[in-house]
């Protein structure tokens, strides 16, 4: 197994923070008919931290950051652990997709920039579905509802995300290469 060097961990924080920021600070929150959604550009970051640093740092980038995101707001509290494990997965993902030889680099970090989105909607609207559903108890019309607008804010989030962190990725991939060496 591969030791960890302390310029990795700084690295790893240094994404999770703007991880976090993004998080917190660049949202527009959107009541909904029973719980809480927004639009945020903290997706954009976790993508980018996939990109730029690769499956498992960019996941855990992404998924400490969004994390402390949720543990410092009493409205997401409870859904920490549950967002670090998707985030992870989002990033995870699109670093799996976007690493490796500069072959066809652009089509793979768009690629990899759409499959981590993708997976965060679906893991995110199938635990929306399941809690409300299942540990609330809600009616299927009162949880299909939610479910719908939740999934209508993910998938704008999903698509901006994919928008701003691709190119930002692609310009930002120089500078991480000369960083990384």
């Amino acid at each position: 197994m591969k030791k960890i060097t302390i310029r990795e961990i700084a690295r790893i924080g240094i994404m999770a923070a703007a991880v976090y920021v993004a998080s917190a600070f660049l949202q527009v929150p959107i009541p909904t008919a029973i719980d809480n959604t927004r639009l945020h550009m903290g997706n954009v970051m976790c993508l980018l931290s996939g990109m730029l640093l690769g499956p498992l740092q960019g996941g855990l980038a992404a998924g400490i950051g969004s994390m402390f995101f949720d543990l410092t707001n009493p409205a997401y509290i409870a859904s920490a652990p549950f967002t670090f494990i998707f985030k992870f997965v989002m990033a995870w993902i699109c670093g799996k997709i976007t690493s490796g030889s500069p072959a066809h680099l652009k089509q793979r970090y768009v690629a990899g920039g759409i499959a981590g989105a993708f997976a965060y909607v679906v893991l995110y609207l199938s635990k929306s579905f399941m809690e409300h559903r299942f540990v609330l108890g809600l009616s299927l019309e009162a949880v299909m509802l939610t479910v719908t607008q939740k999934a209508v804010v993910s998938s704008v989030n999903a698509i901006v995300a994919c928008v701003v962190a691709v190119p930002l990725g692609l310009a930002l991939r120089p500078v991480m290469a000369k960083m990384i060496k």
